[in-house]
């Protein structure tokens, strides 16, 4: 079967691109953007400013000057997906427009999240009055659902109802509920009418792509980029299901420790550069002995992370 995604300058896998951060608590735009080339030299994507950025740990300013960076650095947007949900719609305005004003490929739209128990009308009403506000028919907007994090539910007839609403403008999703079934009755209801759904995990990469989805959006294309876009293009392969294996044993290694600081000391081992290593509270390092037994358990499985 085929499906009539929207057409898109995105590639089928993206990175939730991790944030370096300089003693001082700001963005060390320097190292970001190495990071991103290395990631782009590995046939991926840049989805900025998410979870795994840190990116609610962040101000708006902080997240629009490191992107004017990054373009300004050689970064292309054609290949970025950029952040820029709030629970503010001011800010959620202000950060889109200036990734349209960037010519950014998309746009990646966290629910607001503070108040919970809020009814489809009023998450509607939200996305609506945000699209109105920034008027641009350039914008490209996906949703990102992570719902045990926000304990927002973006229900089937809600996304039914933005997409008919917004067609040209709700183009997609990450979903990162975890729920493959969720996931599956995305793509089969909306996928026929180009809606592209990311996997928010690339151990459901393979069965992404097989229902018709467009690919993934995870924290581990950080660390392994090349495996998992090389999965994504060559999806009907017959040794596809041994692919997935490998990736989900990588996957496995880093889902034992808390996310963002693993990834973060594996790039500071394979990067000889300890600066890496910094979160912002209150996330925290892994201790030394976390950071040894994750090393560890990454040799073990020949893991490497060439041309860093």
């Amino acid at each position: 079967m085929t499906f009539a995604l929207h057409p898109s300058s995105l590639p089928a896998v993206l990175s939730p691109v991790l944030t370096p951060f300089m003693a001082d608590g700001n963005v060390d735009h320097q190292r970001l953007l190495k990071h991103c080339q290395w990631l782009a030299s590995n046939g991926v994507g840049h989805a900025l400013f998410g979870t795994n950025s840190e990116a609610n740990s962040m101000s708006a300013r902080q997240k629009m000057e490191a992107l004017t960076k990054l373009i300004e650095g050689g970064l292309d947007p054609a290949h970025i997906m950029s952040g820029t949900g709030a629970t503010s719609i001011d800010a959620a305005v202000s950060m889109t427009n200036h990734a349209l004003a960037h010519h950014c490929a998309a746009v990646l739209m966290i629910p607001p999240f503070y108040y919970k128990d809020v009814s489809d009308d009023g998450l509607f009403a939200y996305f609506s009055e945000v699209i109105q506000k920034v008027g641009n028919s350039a914008l490209q907007l996906y949703f990102y659902n992570i719902p045990a994090v926000t304990k927002v539910t973006l229900s089937l007839s809600l996304l039914d109802r933005l997409v008919r609403a917004y067609p040209k403008t709700i183009v997609g999703m990450k979903d990162s509920s975890g729920d493959w079934a969720y996931t599956e009755s995305v793509i089969k209801l909306l996928a026929p009418h180009g809606f592209r759904v990311y996997a928010g995990n690339e151990a459901f990469l393979l069965r992404t792509m097989k229902t018709g989805g467009a690919g993934c959006i995870s924290a581990t294309v950080n660390m392994n980029p090349k495996a998992i876009a090389t999965l994504a293009a060559n999806w009907q392969d017959g040794n596809a299901a041994e692919q997935q294996a490998a990736l989900d044993r990588v996957r496995s290694v880093f889902d034992k420790y808390q996310m963002i600081a693993g990834m973060k000391t594996a790039l500071a081992f394979f990067s000889k550069d300890p600066d890496w290593l910094r979160v912002r509270p209150p996330l925290m390092q892994l201790s030394a002995d976390q950071q040894g037994q994750l090393m560890s358990e990454l040799k073990a499985i020949h893991f490497d992370m060439p041309g860093l």
